[in-house]
């Protein structure tokens, strides 16, 4: 999308605080001194066959983008693509699992739009509301802020191995959890403790969200492969080659500007450009801030680990040790 945007005129606006000229996901425009508003829009097809699952998952992947930039979602559309060949019983699950987790959220569901497709798709528009001061880009990384990862990689290799049905009921619903799992809680801890950048971990995977986040701060990100956390058993899946195309392609575009330690496993490398579906925050905390966010995120519902660093602008603007 963003290399499409890039070709259009660019508008202006006093009060726009984010639009297109970042890769941010969600734009964000000034209303007054002490409100924006934070505007965004995601959806996609069935990464489970349980319709109910699915749209627990495809609703908290879009207010993700909400919290991302540690802002309250307030208001939620549906947006629906459904082939007339299934049975209406089945939207309406979905659409009662996208309905749960809006009002986890805390947010208001106020509607939306349905349209014939060969091929179910499901997500939300939604409207969020934060302090003009207090927006989260994932351009504002400082030297010498620490990376907290606020939920596992390999989300897309379990899946894949689910449409593969080699994933048995463990792995299913350790996926399922930490895809359905709301980042509310990792967004009010570092709306809490303060953090200078953030961005979500989705379909780029992490080195392509976190090149975004280099290249928009002017720094180099440095991860420690070991400290990454990885959901179980998606490196033996990788290992057995069961990766989606998403990650290759991930790797194709942006391999060259990412160095690799020569002693990672393929696997891992597999992982670090796997697609993620509502993966969790990368964030960007100064050091003497790190210690209070790590405290915060003590009783967070998925595992949460510093990965890295971020550092002065190099050759490359990721490195992985």
């Amino acid at each position: 999308m963003a290399q499409v945007l890039c070709h259009l005129p660019k508008t202006y606006d006093e009060k726009l605080i984010v639009g297109i000229d970042t890769s941010d996901d969600a734009a964000v425009y000034k209303i007054n001194e002490t409100t924006a508003l934070i505007q965004t829009v995601d959806f996609f097809t069935p990464v489970v066959d349980d319709p109910y699952i699915f749209g627990q998952i495809a609703a908290a992947n879009s207010l993700s983008d909400i919290y991302a930039m540690g802002g309250e979602p307030k208001l939620a559309m549906n947006i629906v693509c459904f082939p007339t060949c299934l049975s209406p019983d089945v939207m309406a699950e979905i659409l009662r699992g996208g309905y749960d987790k809006i009002n986890e959220a805390g947010a208001l569901l106020v509607g939306g739009h349905t349209v014939e497709d060969d091929e179910p798709k499901y997500g939300l528009s939604v409207s969020g509301f934060i302090h003009p001061d207090k927006v989260l880009t994932n351009c504002n990384a400082k030297h010498g802020d620490f990376l907290v990862l606020t939920k596992p990689l390999g989300i897309g290799i379990i899946n894949t191995a689910i449409k593969a049905q080699m994933a048995d009921d463990e792995i299913y619903n350790l996926a399922v959890n930490n895809m359905r799992t709301l980042n509310k809680f990792a967004k009010d801890a570092m709306v809490k403790v303060g953090v200078n950048s953030c961005t979500d971990i989705t379909g780029f995977g992490l080195l392509g969200h976190s090149l975004e986040m280099a290249n928009g701060s002017d720094v180099t990100i440095m991860f420690e492969s070991s400290k990454i956390p990885i959901i179980k058993k998606a490196a033996e899946f990788a290992a057995m080659g069961l990766v989606p195309a998403g990650a290759y392609s991930n790797m194709q575009f942006i391999g060259e500007k990412v160095k690799f330690n020569e002693q990672i496993s393929q696997e891992v490398i597999d992982i670090l450009f796997d697609p993620q579906t509502s993966g969790g925050l990368l964030i960007s905390v100064s050091q003497h801030k790190l210690d209070k966010l790590l405290e915060e995120l003590k009783e967070s519902p998925t595992e949460f680990s510093v990965i890295g660093k971020v550092l002065k602008k190099q050759e490359y603007s990721i490195i992985v040790e």
